[in-house]
């Protein structure tokens, strides 16, 4: 028999959380109840991780000290204060294939709004949007112990898109958000963290605004047949 926790919320089916599942970037200022997210993050913790370890750690932040903490990174990046990544989530440098695929979703997010190229200033406010969690009530933040390894990174991978993925079942959208990884000074200071932990990344949790232009624009995916090679399987 499974120890695995039941799901006392109207779920949606595996395949299609996982079909529909989108960065969402404009949420209600609808607030999400504690003992939900409690409940999201507990499913979420049935992630496979090697040799059970369970490396990741949650920062989950509401209310006043989410505002705080909103308030003050979007006052540095007002002020153009520099963002200093704390690891390198990007290469160093793009190539193909992945140039495009970043040029495309980030043309496609910006037509959504209206933005033309080489319009600067409507970039950056759109990209200051990130320290407000996009409007959604609650922000997770994902951090593991400096000495892990590579390994247990990418068992909070894991571990984070089950939180994705659960969130669809209680009727949440989430967004996550690299982007607070370059103010990492700020938030580690807003969220009380040891010099031991690292912030991987940040999440936005809360009801989706569907009305929002920037929450439907089309993401294009490569088809399995482009990015997978078969061995040993025989051909019908």
């Amino acid at each position: 028999m499974s120890d695995a926790p039941a799901l006392s919320a109207p779920a949606l089916s595996v395949l299609d959380a996982v079909a529909g599942r989108r960065s969402v970037r404009a949420f209600l200022p609808k607030p999400v109840e504690r003992e939900t997210v409690l409940r999201i993050l507990d499913l979420a913790a049935r992630a496979p991780s090697g040799s059970n370890i369970q490396p990741w750690k949650v920062h989950a932040i509401a209310g006043e000290a989410r505002a705080a903490l909103s308030a003050e990174l979007l006052a540095a990046h007002e002020a153009g204060e520099p963002e200093v990544p704390e690891y390198p989530y990007y290469p160093e440098s793009w190539r193909e294939p992945y140039l495009g695929r970043r040029r495309t979703v980030g043309w496609a997010l910006y037509g959504s709004l209206g933005i033309g190229k080489g319009d600067r200033e409507r970039m950056a406010r759109q990209h200051g949007r990130n320290w407000l969690f996009f409007g959604a009530p609650v922000g997770l933040f994902f951090t593991i112990d400096r000495d892990m390894g590579k390994g247990a990174w990418l068992d909070l991978g894991m571990f984070m898109q089950n939180v994705m993925i659960v969130a669809r079942g209680f009727g949440l959208e989430t967004c996550p958000q690299a982007a607070f990884c370059y103010r990492h000074a700020i938030t580690a200071r807003h969220l009380g963290l040891p010099d031991t932990e690292i912030i991987a990344s940040g999440m936005a949790l809360g009801h989706a605004d569907w009305s929002a232009p920037e929450n439907n624009f089309p993401t294009e995916r490569e088809p399995a047949e482009a990015f997978t090679r078969f061995t040993g399987f025989r051909q019908d």
